[in-house]
């Protein structure tokens, strides 16, 4: 009991503030993984919430993140796109998310037993070149999806930014790079990466500025902004599993493609924290709690996940080491859906561009 609190509360002030800048963060990305997999925004920032927090409370790493990622959500797209046109044939609608939190459950199982077998000690036998290499990866990765935030939709099609619109996305991300490199070196007081996004939105604000939010970026994507209420039991899922018949081939190979990729993201990334803070964290330990969230996100509508190597690395360089932090983000997610919506929604997007490509210089292995 002793260990499990030292663990959970490293240092309060900084747990609780680097806490808030992830949660921050998470939104854009929760609902950005969450179109590539073509399902509602929603089901994603549901899907932050539950794995932020059940992981973060009985996981084997303190200080690391879950959440949606977009490694799982390329593997979700055949498997929504399969169940949507079985639900047409049949006259059912969403049935493709349906078949996703029933793959979950499965997931869910399948990485629960890895942890059981005690699979996850293996993740120490990687080499350090391939550790590098998913680093680099990573940070590549992570760069790239931000490129993605420099469009905008016009006539259903994205299109590059122009102009003074461009213009203007880059000045703000700038200042928040900016804010990000020199704050540190003045006080270590407040988290740099929070400092900056509220700096840029009080900025954007304050001067009227015509930029993209994290408001009209959700409803670009088709979605109807951020307030919604708590995640539900999914009951209705066991009333559609009469039309899994024929295609159980295709939900268990999805499911341990899901299982494999989230768990090898996981473990991957555990190891980086483990580097970086100088601890050791527990393998088997996040397999188990990483299958719990999965399993409690087929049941309560949210699309799943892994550890977030990005939100991680904001989370540890902000200061955040015990589990609280991780707590905190996973409370603050979910409060800004409940009462926070329209303040969040004014958050400028080149604000968390810009600290997702600090966290991109700061992950790239230079040196290789």
């Amino acid at each position: 009991m002793k260990q499990f609190f030292n663990n959970f509360v490293g240092n309060p002030k900084n747990d609780i503030l680097s806490g808030i800048t992830v949660a921050l963060a998470l939104v854009p990305e929760a609902v950005a993984f969450a179109f590539v997999a073509g399902i509602d925004p929603l089901v994603g920032l549901y899907g932050a919430f539950m794995m932020g927090l059940i992981t973060s409370l009985f996981g084997g790493r303190p200080g690391m993140i879950s959440g949606a990622t977009g490694a799982m959500a390329v593997v979700m797209v055949h498997l929504i796109q399969k169940g949507n046109e079985v639900g047409n044939a049949m006259q059912l609608e969403n049935l493709g998310l349906s078949w996703l939190f029933i793959t979950l459950l499965i997931v869910g199982c399948i990485q629960i037993l890895a942890g059981l077998f005690r699979l996850g000690k293996f993740v120490r036998l990687i080499p350090h070149p391939v550790m590098m290499g998913f680093v680099n990866g990573l940070a590549i990765v992570i760069f790239l999806s931000q490129l993605g935030m420099f469009t905008r939709v016009v006539d259903g099609k994205k299109v590059w930014i122009q102009g003074s619109e461009l213009y203007t996305m880059m000045g703000l991300v700038g200042l928040t790079m900016l804010i990000m490199w020199l704050l540190p070196k003045v006080t270590k007081v407040v988290p740099a990466a929070l400092t900056g996004i509220i700096v840029v939105a009080a900025l954007a604000i304050g001067l009227g500025l015509d930029v993209s939010t994290v408001g009209s970026f959700i409803r670009e994507g088709g979605g109807d902004g951020l307030q919604a209420g708590l995640p539900t039991l999914q009951w209705d899922i066991f009333n559609v599993l009469h039309t899994v018949t024929g295609h159980w081939s295709t939900l268990f190979s999805t499911a341990f493609l899901l299982a494999a990729v989230g768990l090898i993201e996981s473990l991957m990334t555990l190891n980086l924290i483990d580097d970086l803070t100088e601890s050791r964290g527990s393998g088997n330990r996040e397999c188990i709690a990483q299958g719990s969230a999965n399993l409690i996100n087929g049941l309560f509508g949210g699309m799943g996940g892994c550890a977030m190597i990005g939100q991680s690395i904001i989370n540890v360089n902000s200061g955040g080491r015990g589990r609280l932090s991780g707590v905190v983000a996973a409370l603050g997610l979910l409060s800004f859906i409940l009462f926070g919506a329209p303040l969040i929604e004014q958050i400028p997007i080149a604000a968390l561009v810009g600290v997702m490509f600090m966290v991109v210089i700061g992950t790239f292995a230079w040196s290789s």
